[in-house]
C-alpha cells in the first residue's frame, strides 16, 4: 500500500464538528453502500450545537431551524466526502503516515476544545465514538484534502498577490487559539438563588433577561454586577480581565471570541446558571506565519479560482454514485 506525501495533505481540515447524543444511532444516508450514521453527523454538529444552547437558554422555533440547517450541511459535506473517498479507493487506494493523522487530532483538541483532551474524550463518548472510529475518519478527511489538491494541481495557479490578501483575510483564523485571552464584564445569575427556596430556574431566567433589558437603556453594568451577580467578581463590578481562552468552556470562550467588542451577550446557559456578558476586548493568540501555511493558503485560492471545475467534478462523481438520504 503506498502512502500519500505529507506534502499534499497539509491543507486546513476545519471539522464543523460534533453530537446529538439524545438521538438513537441510526442511518442518515448511504453512498454506493458506505454507510453515514446519525451518531456520525450529531459528533459534527455538537461544537455548534453547544454554542447554540448556550447563546439560546429558551430554544425554540428559531434554535430548532438553525439546528436542522446546520445538520443539513453536515450532512451533504459528509455524503461529498463519501464520493470523495468512492474515488479514491477505485482509482488510488493507498494510507497516510500516522504523523499525518496525529498532528490533525492534535490540532482539532487544540482548535476545537481548548486543547483539553478530556473535553474532546467526552465529546467522542456522548457521540458514542471510539477513539479508533474517530481516528478513522480523520484520515479520511485528510485523504478528501488530498484528492482535492490532487483535482486542482493543474488548475489556473494563484497569482502572489491573491495569496498574500487570501493570508491577511485569515490569519486570525488560523491563530493558535489556546494563546486568546479575553477582557469582559459579567453578572451570574444562580439558576437556584440560595436566599429564596421558591425561586425556580424559569425565574431566574427572567430576572437575567430584565438585567440585559436594564442594560439596555442604559444601565450601570458595575451597579447591576454588583447588586445580582453570584460570584467573585461581583465586587469588581464584574469586571474580568485577561481571561485565558483555556479557562473557559469551550462554547463560551467561542461565543466571547466572535462577539464585537463593547457587545452585550446573553443571558448565556451554563451548568449552574445564567451569564450575562459585556465583551471588552479580545486578546488574540499568534497567527502563523505566511511561509507555515503557504500551502494551505494557496489551495483556498486555488479552489476558490477553479469554483466551476470542483463543481463539475462533484456533478460527475453524483451522476456515477448511488446516493440514498435517510433524513
Amino acid at each position: 500500500m503506498k502512502s500519500l506525501s505529507l506534502s499534499i495533505i497539509c491543507t486546513l481540515i476545519t471539522l464543523s464538528s460534533a453530537a446529538n447524543a439524545r438521538q438513537v444511532t441510526g442511518i442518515a444516508a448511504k453512498v454506493n453502500g458506505a454507510v453515514i450514521t446519525t451518531n456520525e453527523v450529531n459528533y459534527h454538529l455538537t461544537p455548534y450545537r453547544q454554542q447554540l444552547d448556550a447563546a439560546m437558554p429558551r430554544k425554540g422555533n428559531q434554535y430548532n431551524k438553525l439546528i436542522s440547517k446546520a445538520r443539513a450541511e453536515i450532512l451533504d459535506s459528509l455524503i461529498e466526502r463519501e464520493l470523495i473517498l468512492s474515488e479514491f479507493n477505485t482509482k488510488l487506494q493507498g494510507s497516510l503516515p500516522v504523523h499525518a493523522i496525529d498532528s490533525e487530532i492534535d490540532r482539532q483538541v487544540r482548535t476545537l476544545y481548548n486543547n483539553s483532551r478530556s473535553e474532546f474524550n467526552k465529546s467522542l463518548r456522548e457521540a458514542g465514538v471510539t477513539t479508533q472510529q474517530h481516528r478513522k475518519k480523520t484520515e479520511q478527511k485528510l485523504i478528501v484534502q488530498a484528492m482535492r489538491s490532487r483535482q486542482f494541481a493543474n488548475a489556473v495557479p494563484p497569482l502572489p498577490s491573491e495569496i498574500t490578501a487570501e493570508y491577511h483575510s485569515h490569519k486570525i483564523t488560523m491563530r493558535d487559539t489556546t494563546g486568546d485571552k479575553v477582557d469582559y464584564h459579567k453578572i451570574y445569575i444562580l439558576k437556584n438563588d440560595p436566599q429564596n427556596a421558591l425561586s425556580s430556574p424559569q425565574d431566574q431566567l427572567e430576572l437575567a433577561e430584565d438585567i440585559v433589558r436594564q442594560l439596555k437603556k442604559g444601565a450601570d453594568f458595575s451597579e447591576l454586577a454588583k447588586k445580582h451577580s453570584a460570584d467573585s467578581y461581583a465586587e469588581d463590578g464584574g469586571k474580568v480581565v485577561k481571561q485565558k481562552r483555556t479557562d473557559l468552556s469551550p462554547a463560551f470562550a467561542a461565543i466571547l471570541m466572535e462577539t464585537d467588542n463593547g457587545k452585550l451577550l446573553g443571558p448565556l446557559e451554563g451548568g449552574h446558571g445564567y451569564t450575562i456578558v459585556r465583551v471588552d476586548k479580545k486578546h488574540y493568540g499568534p497567527a502563523p506565519p505566511l511561509n507555515k501555511v503557504r500551502k494551505t493558503i494557496e489551495s483556498r485560492v486555488r479552489t476558490r479560482k477553479n469554483k466551476e471545475k470542483h463543481d463539475r467534478w462533484m456533478k460527475r462523481l453524483r451522476s456515477n454514485a448511488m446516493v440514498e438520504k435517510k433524513i
